[in-house]
């Protein structure tokens, strides 16, 4: 019997003679602390297999919490599948939910589905397997402030993130052309910025997605942007803006607006109370401020401004930029949570700042030698907006770039000619999807698939065995289709 094809791929696997089969008697045996994967068990496998799998001292498959299982770190597992039973192992209750959703991949691939299958036969095949993830950040970005999508897909979102072992849906909430997180001091920031492309959350859709999220070992990772694309927010209270007595409208174009933020001390509570009340609704221990692509013209010529700068002891309107971001860092360091910034090469941030460097990889490495801790962005390889391939059946994208599937799968967010040093400062990496271009909640999902499972093998297992990877990807293909995931078109407009 061949090898399971599993994505990502095993740290190690070796194939065991015979099956165990899932019936109506079978059994969990759960240890303390195993209660949440043995919810998400019964949550994922009841609607395809109709199972109950009821909690028995004698049941046959046992999810086993040992903290003595220190090898295994904060998401490994072990999974031993024998013809009588099946031992699920971790040190963590991580390890666990990353070890179930290789038991569902292991399953028939219409163990995947929401409607019943009774013909089917649940036997998984005999498997030793013991695994642990490369990286410990291992996540996609959506960007839902051009394009609303609402927590339906959200949720969806999470649960494919999740079936590729990835922790982290990184949610891009605001920008020129959106605002969609609700301040509840501050109402017209949906009430004006969220109204264009879509609508906005409310805080309790949010933090039920935070908590959907959360038992399926995914962190919900939040981003306000600031000081620059702000034009939204600026809509709502143009105050806070260089220019008193301006009035804004929400961007309706695409690209990177030149109104940004001012820098009086209105400006800067204003950052300071959405901020607070990101991190009532978000428990991440990260909150992502943006920082990137912010131009200093208003700057340069608001007499305020200007007046700050000298007052700050700055060169110039232009170093307003790292005065900003220090000060709003220290207010979420404050309240113990890391700011994560966009970046070049860090070279703009307090070295305290957990970066995204997103133009060029090099540029992650000036980033970790500044003692930044970085999560590679790399946009040659990590940017899902840009078409697949060059075919004329591909729909619209980002111009300037392809980025194939092989791209994704050749990205390494910490190359073995980077010292031990430079390497235990990279976190992993995340794929982007921006969605200027992507009008349609299925569209986001052709571009996202079937990139994203290369993703998941970079972050995860760290090999680069691009011939595995495709015969696997092969037969995984398989369990997309059960999901109603969209084939993307081949360049002669056959679905792959």
């Amino acid at each position: 019997m061949p090898a399971p094809r599993l994505v990502p791929e095993p740290t190690h696997l070796q194939s065991l003679p015979g099956l165990f089969t899932f019936d109506a008697t079978t059994a969990l045996k759960v240890s303390p602390g195993a209660d949440p994967a043995a919810r998400l068990l019964r949550t994922l496998l009841g609607p395809a297999t109709g199972l109950s799998l009821p909690a028995r001292p004698d049941g046959s498959v046992v999810l086993a919490l040992d903290g003595a299982l220190t090898g295994l770190g904060e998401e490994g597992y072990g999974l031993t599948i024998g013809t009588e039973g099946i031992l699920l192992r971790a040190a963590r209750p991580g390890g666990l939910l990353a070890g179930i959703q290789t038991l569902r991949q292991l399953l028939p691939v219409e163990a995947l589905g929401n409607e019943p299958a009774p013909r089917v036969v649940w036997s998984v095949p005999c498997v030793q397997i013991t695994d642990t993830p490369r990286f410990p950040w291992r996540g996609a970005m959506l960007d839902v402030a051009r394009r609303f999508r609402p927590v339906s897909f959200l949720r969806r979102y999470v649960d494919l993130l999740a079936l590729h072992k990835l922790n982290v849906l990184h949610l891009h909430l605001t920008d020129d052309q959106g605002w969609r997180m609700p301040v509840a001091a501050l109402p017209r920031l949906t009430e004006v910025g969220g109204v264009p492309h879509g609508g906005a959350y409310t805080r309790a859709e949010l933090a039920g997605l935070v908590a959907y999220a959360a038992e399926r070992g995914v962190t919900v990772l939040p981003e306000i942007e600031m000081p620059g694309h702000v034009r939204a927010a600026l809509a709502a209270y143009p105050e806070l803006g260089n220019h008193p007595g301006r009035t804004y409208d929400v961007w309706d174009r695409w690209g990177v607006c030149d109104t940004i933020l001012g820098v009086h001390d209105e400006a800067l509570d204003f950052c300071r109370t959405v901020l607070d009340e990101v991190m009532d609704v978000f428990p991440s221990p990260y909150v992502h401020i943006g920082g990137e692509e912010c131009p200093t013209t208003e700057w340069h010529t608001s007499p305020d401004a200007r007046r700050r700068a000298v007052a700050e002891g700055l060169a110039g309107p232009e170093a307003l930029h790292g005065w900003f971001m220090e000060r709003i860092g220290r207010h979420l360091l404050d309240a113990g949570r890391q700011p994560l910034s966009w970046t070049e090469d860090g070279t703009d941030l307090p070295p305290y700042f957990t970066v995204m460097p997103w133009r060029d990889a090099d540029h992650g490495r000036v980033a970790v030698r500044r003692g930044h801790r970085v999560v590679m962005a790399p946009h040659r390889t990590t940017y899902l907006d840009y078409p697949q391939s060059t075919s004329p059946a591909e729909p619209p994208g980002q111009a300037g770039e392809v980025v194939d599937l092989r791209s994704v799968h050749g990205n390494d967010p910490a190359p073995a000619e980077w010292s031990p040093e430079e390497s235990a400062r990279v976190l992993g990496s995340q794929v982007q999807l921006w969605t200027e271009y992507v009008p349609t909640a299925e569209h986001a999902e052709y571009l996202t698939f079937p990139r994203l499972c290369a993703l998941a093998e970079v972050v995860w297992t760290g090999r680069h065995d691009w011939p595995g990877f495709q015969e696997r990807l092969r037969h995984h293909r398989t369990r997309l289709d059960t999901l109603g995931v969209p084939r993307r078109l081949s360049p002669t407009s056959v679905p792959v």
